[in-house]
């Protein structure tokens, strides 16, 4: 396992870039810790994969240093970095059995037989193609043969990294939320460093310890699931994690309170910083209270997805979106109510601290 260190990383693909427009990677400076489970979470075209190939060695970074362990290994293969990646596609032997596709990068680190016999089996027990080791690995099915891929990322103990690039996308519901279990399970008992890499907020939150929020280029926040949810850094990361995502409502400011047209709600705290640029007020729906008293509100369409419902309403000509019980009553004269605790500013989608807030 390795600390990995990225300092001042940029990326282009193009031959004369001229802005920061022309960057995948506009710049990210991180560290990930030795044995830590990390997520990079983010849309298609963020930069996520280009960031995860620089720190495999597959692709060379146009700017900046990688660092294992404080070794410069930015000019290093893969190989020489040790890392073992696992792609969004199978990558598998078809001629080989399920046995020997795992049992293949131990033997060409000449592992002998008994200890490689003993680490396929349990890696075959991990990945549940015990029954299949004998079987060869051309007439499996897509899912199966993803598994083949995950089980050779995960048999060797001495890799310094295990990378994950959207492993999970071939895979079944109900399998990938298995295999999610299994990897955490594996994760807390090598304590591999593991970097996984998905756009679908239930993986990330359910798999690392800490997620590494990206937008167009950069790092927006990195946090717990718990601070990215109560805590949004960036409009984005409010937007992008939650089912519905974060309100966001234009306001303007007036000492604690956040004027919303003509309805005023009062912030938790005042600004620290003089605020410039376009203000927003952001509050999950998780948040938001109906009921009798507070603000009028018009309710547009009830969704009604389960053991919760989803009330999408009209504030001031702005949609809002909150969250009630099954069985809760919807008054007949709707009014809503933010809780304290819930309450974000943003000036220019970044997050303002309003002193009494963490």
């Amino acid at each position: 396992m390795a600390l990995i260190a990225l300092e001042k990383i940029r990326h282009t693909y193009q031959e004369r870039p001229r802005s920061d427009a022309d960057y995948a990677l506009k710049e990210v400076t991180h560290q990930f810790a030795d044995g830590g489970a990390y997520a990079l979470l983010g849309p298609s075209g963020c930069g996520k994969t280009t960031l995860l190939n620089i720190i495999s060695g597959l692709i060379q970074a146009s700017e900046g240093r990688v660092l294992f362990d404080r070794h410069d290994v930015s000019a290093a293969s893969t190989q020489e970095r040790n890392i073992a990646q696992v792609f969004q596609f199978p990558v598998v032997y078809d001629t080989m059995t399920v046995y020997d596709n795992l049992a293949f990068p131990l033997r060409n680190r000449a592992v002998s037989e008994p200890e490689v016999a003993r680490k396929v089996r349990e890696t075959l027990e991990l990945i549940g193609l015990s029954e299949m080791a004998g079987t060869r690995a051309r007439g499996l099915t897509a899912d199966q043969k993803q598994k083949i891929s995950l089980g050779r990322g995960l048999v060797r103990a001495d890799v310094n990294a295990i990378l994950f690039d959207e492993p999970l996308t071939v895979i079944d519901p109900h399998m990938k939320w298995v295999l999610r279990s299994q990897l955490k399970q594996l994760h807390r008992r090598y304590g591999f460093t593991m970097l996984y890499v998905t756009h679908d907020q239930t993986e990330a939150l359910t798999f690392a310890e800490k997620v590494v929020v990206m937008y167009d280029g950069e790092i927006v926040q990195i946090g717990t699931p718990a601070e990215l949810f109560e805590r949004p850094r960036h409009t984005f990361v409010g937007y992008f994690i939650g089912s519905p995502g974060m309100n966001l409502l234009p306001v303007e400011l007036a000492g604690d309170e956040a004027w919303i047209g003509s309805t005023h709600v009062k912030l938790p705290g005042m600004p620290s910083q003089t605020l410039t640029g376009a203000l927003e007020l952001g509050i999950r729906p998780e948040f938001v209270r109906l009921g009798r008293e507070g603000i009028a509100v018009d309710i547009a369409k009830v969704e009604d997805v389960g053991r919760r419902k989803i009330i999408r309403a009209n504030l001031e000509g702005r949609e809002i979106a909150l969250i009630v019980g099954e069985d809760e009553e919807i008054p007949a004269e709707p009014h809503i109510r933010f809780a304290p605790e819930g309450i974000n500013l943003y000036a220019d989608s970044w997050r303002v601290d309003l002193g009494s807030q963490s």
